[in-house]
């Protein structure tokens, strides 16, 4: 059965075989995706970390229909109704739809109008009616009336609830009815009368219907939030009259009074049990869609976000701004450890503005700051203008920071335990601070669903939202690399191969006997086994180590070759990453084996031009214009700084500075037609952008990117 599973993967993925059968054998043996796509590529064919996912996702799911197959046989077998050819069709078939159709004349029944009906006895008569012969029914019918059965109309009409039975449990009958359903399902809204008012924000969706196939998920999850509050009545159908008509032809034979009764439970069928059932079948795709539609939507956020550019090891300033409470200042060093905090009060209504500059540059100079990040909440404008009219005795860069979930961090747990001292209002700076040092390693800490980059992000299954947001935080964690001696416990969590258990006991190891010297090290943590090592260990750094091979992303159990590589050139590792002109000279074929072919010499040989190196790119100052600081300080026309704050699929919302993001819709990215945003802007992408319209009263700011230099 594995066999099969294992090529269905195949075919759909459109992979070779033994790559799918050999990725799976690494997933059931414990191998984490980014361990998979970074350790294993002779296995894998170099599979990237997208195919390892999708690999790891289908398998998991067809393993789910496996079970659910198995447990479907066990109730036929029970029920003595298995048949070679029924229990054939099962196990050959992967569709989930196609499996229930076959398992549902066999599902044990709730007690329904034709159980009742049969239940009078009048099963004979259904039979008798479906034949269609029969051309007087009333009579025949007389024969069923006793005293459980009234009269002949309740005979026929308990025959006709039998037939629409069989009708529903029909293959073909459920085939015609999703066929209808695939071609030309409408998705409607219209408002629940008298909620005009509370469903204002779902105007568009008062009187709103469109071809289901075309609605984009972002529409579609609008509609299913308004359907949840109680605004609106959402529908899915097809053209009925089409569906009745093929219905009609499959299943009525003939001109008789039998026939018409067969065409009366056919359409009593379609309208009471197939429609509803097909229709919440196709309303559950649908939203699946729009789930994995929008998931996906977020997790290229996140992943946008995560890989931002660091400042890297700097000493920090950061401010998390206010106008009454004052702004929270604290000072970190290079590693974002706390050194002091306090607040000043440069804005009204206190206006201590001598003070305040004072204050910062006293601050500045005592702790030799580099750079200040400023929070872009309430009056970060101001406190920018501010921070940016002072005179250092240093070169100070100043950032806008995003505050996206730090008060969610700031009353997390994390956050007492790392600062059981501190309120609210300082771990909330510091995390301002620690966002510009190292975004990934600060914004690990904090719930995906809090930083703001997502699409409908409380709609969508939360499971399946989790799980893409981990296996992308993961991704990026493992993409640039852990400082094993700085990192805290819960970035460690998402290392390959660690989880939290490993996690807590790596910085128990190093809280008691101090900074790790070696990755081999690592294998007196307790609990942390040759399997979490192998998973480990090569997404982890160690600066400065002995061996600098622990700095770099070549794996331990590859250090033999690249000892080898400098032995066969008279040298040391050390001399083979400092000179360019050794490792040209080196002959990848001499080191192939039947474990190590082309695809990790390479790699190797990559990473020793660049141990260590950060793949993610450079940060850039950024400065709002001036003159704008409020949206009633826009006018059409005018082209603005902006920065890329999120990505939809219908646009890009853009921070021009005025503490309403605007909205570049998706035709007026570019000069040219797009079908992702993705194409253009990337999160936090410095861009110009065009004020096409501002509704101040529904705080709304349309822009463009069109024919902006």
């Amino acid at each position: 059965m594995s066999s099969q599973i294992h090529q269905i993967i195949s075919d759909e993925l459109q992979l070779q075989l033994n790559h799918v059968n050999n990725t799976i054998e690494l997933l059931n043996e414990g191998a984490t995706v980014p361990f998979i796509s970074r350790y294993r590529k002779e296995r894998t064919g170099t599979m990237d970390e997208v195919n390892v996912a999708l690999i790891k996702e289908r398998y998991e799911k067809l393993l789910e229909i496996q079970k659910r197959k198995e447990a479907i046989l066990k109730s036929m077998d029970e029920q003595g109704v298995l048949t070679a050819e029924l229990e054939k069709k099962i196990k050959d078939s992967f569709n989930a739809n196609e499996i229930e159709d076959i398992y549902l004349p066999y599902k044990p029944k709730r007690v329904t109008r034709a159980v009742k009906a049969r239940e009078k006895g009048l099963e004979p008569l259904a039979k008798v009616l479906m034949k269609q012969y029969e051309r007087d029914v009333h009579s025949k019918a007389a024969q069923f009336v006793n005293d459980q059965v009234r009269d002949t109309d309740e005979a026929l009409q308990g025959a006709r609830d039998i037939i629409a039975e069989w009708v529903n449990e029909n293959a073909v009958a459920r085939d015609i009815v999703r066929s209808a359903f695939d071609r030309g399902a409408v998705v409607s809204a219209v408002l629940i009368k008298g909620k005009e008012e509370d469903g204002v924000k779902y105007k568009d969706y008062f009187d709103f219907s469109e071809l289901l196939k075309k609605c984009p998920s972002h529409r579609l999850l609008a509609m299913r939030r308004g359907e949840k509050e109680g605004i609106l009545k959402v529908n899915i159908s097809p053209d009925e009259e089409q569906v009745l008509d093929r219905l009609r032809r499959y299943f009525v034979k003939g001109n008789t009074e039998a026939s018409e009764q067969v065409e009366l439970a056919a359409k009593d069928a379609f309208k009471r049990l197939l429609k509803p059932a097909i229709e919440t079948e196709y309303a559950n795709l649908s939203k699946e869609k729009a789930d994995a539609d929008a998931i996906q939507v977020f997790a290229n956020n996140l992943r946008q976000l995560l890989l931002s550019s660091p400042l890297g090891q700097k000493r920090v300033l950061a401010i998390d701004p206010g106008f009454k409470s004052g702004c929270k200042v604290v000072c970190l060093d290079a590693q974002g450890n706390l050194l002091h905090n306090e607040n000043i009060y440069p804005h009204p209504p206190q206006r201590e503005t001598k003070q305040a500059a004072k204050k910062i540059s006293s601050l500045v100079d005592a702790y030799k700051i580099e750079a200040v990040a400023i929070g872009n909440g309430t009056a970060s404008r101001e406190t920018e203008s501010f921070i940016r009219n002072l005179k250092y005795n240093a070169d100070i860069q100043v950032f806008v920071v995003s505050e996206d979930g730090a008060s969610v961090y700031s009353a997390s747990k994390v956050a007492r335990d790392e600062f059981p001292e501190y309120d609210v209002t300082v771990r909330g700076a510091v995390s301002i601070g620690r966002r510009l040092i190292d975004p990934l390693a600060e914004l690990v800490k904090i719930d995906p669903k809090s930083i703001g980059v997502g699409q409908y992000q409380h709609d969508v299954d939360q499971g399946k939202l989790k799980s893409s947001l981990d296996q992308v935080v993961e991704s990026c964690v493992n993409k640039v690399g852990v400082d094993l001696n700085t990192a805290s416990r819960h970035l460690l969590t998402y290392v390959s191969g660690l989880g939290p258990q490993l996690a807590k006991n790596i910085v128990e190891y190093r809280a008691a006997n101090g900074a790790f010297s070696s990755r081999n090290e690592l294998k007196k943590v307790t609990r942390l086994g040759a399997k979490a090592y192998e998973q480990a260990a090569g997404f982890l750094r160690i600066t400065g180590a002995a061996n600098p091979l622990d700095n770099s992303a070549v794996h331990p159990e590859s250090y033999p070759i690249v000892e080898k590589m400098a032995s066969d050139n008279a040298c040391k590792v050390i001399d083979l990453i400092a000179d360019p002109h050794i490792k040209s000279k080196i002959k990848l074929d001499a080191y192939l084996t039947d474990q190590v072919g082309l695809p990790t010499l390479k790699d190797i040989i990559s990473e020793l031009e660049k141990p260590g190196r950060d793949p993610r790119q450079h940060i850039k100052v950024f400065e709002f214009d001036r003159n704008v600081r409020a949206i009633e300080d826009l006018h059409q026309g005018m082209v603005l700084p902006g920065i890329v704050t999120n990505i939809t699929n219908f646009g890009a919302f853009v921070d021009v500075g005025v503490k309403q993001d605007g909205l570049v819709h998706i035709s007026h990215l570019a000069n040219k037609f797009i079908s992702d945003p993705n194409e253009v802007v990337s999160l936090h992408q410095h861009v110009k952008v065009k004020v096409l319209d501002i509704d101040k009263t529904r705080k709304r700011i349309q822009l463009s990117m069109k024919e902006v230099d």
